[in-house]
């Protein structure tokens, strides 16, 4: 079976309570991490039907401060499916409260496993990118799993083919 990321799209919104934030009146990092986690843990199990697990954060940018009072939206959708993980995206909005424009306030990558009952590992649909954008995701996927995969010493980097691709 071969799926599509926005069958896995998942949106939490959620307004920026005081009692979430630090002295400057702003969202405390820990609490967007927690709902970009809860976010992404959902599209991957939209994605697999399957308990997932975090395997890795790996990255995130808090490229702007999220205010107190702030209507935040957090986007996630599975970029790239491999054999039991999933690379899911996560974009972090925020809305001006009187024009209602749009503002990209942080973004994150992350990675989960499906797996089954005992916590073993299970493998997971493929998935099948529609849009430039699912395009792009889709293909940068590979170079960071093997980059992250050479980090980890699982994978020597002669044998990262997608990543020397880059350099030649």
């Amino acid at each position: 079976m071969i799926k599509t990321p926005k069958e896995s799209l998942t949106v939490l919104t959620d307004i920026v309570l005081p009692g979430e934030t630090n002295p400057l009146g702003n969202l405390f990092g820990g609490e967007l991490l927690a709902r970009m986690d809860r976010a992404c843990s959902i599209a991957a199990q939209r994605h697999s039907h399957r308990i997932v697990v975090t395997a890795s954060v790996n990255h995130v940018a808090f490229n702007k401060a999220v205010p107190v009072g702030s209507v935040v939206s957090i986007e996630a959708k599975v970029s790239r499916a491999f054999n039991s993980s999933m690379e899911v995206y996560v974009d972090v909005w925020i809305e001006d409260r009187e024009s209602q424009e749009r503002t990209k306030v942080n973004e994150g990558i992350y990675t989960f496993v499906a797996v089954d009952h005992t916590g073993m590992p299970i493998k997971v649909p493929a998935i099948k990118p529609e849009t430039a954008l699912e395009k792009e995701r889709f293909d940068g996927a590979l170079r960071r799993k093997q980059l992250s995969l050479i980090l980890s010493g699982k994978m020597k980097a002669s044998e990262a083919t997608e990543l020397k691709a880059l350099f030649v």
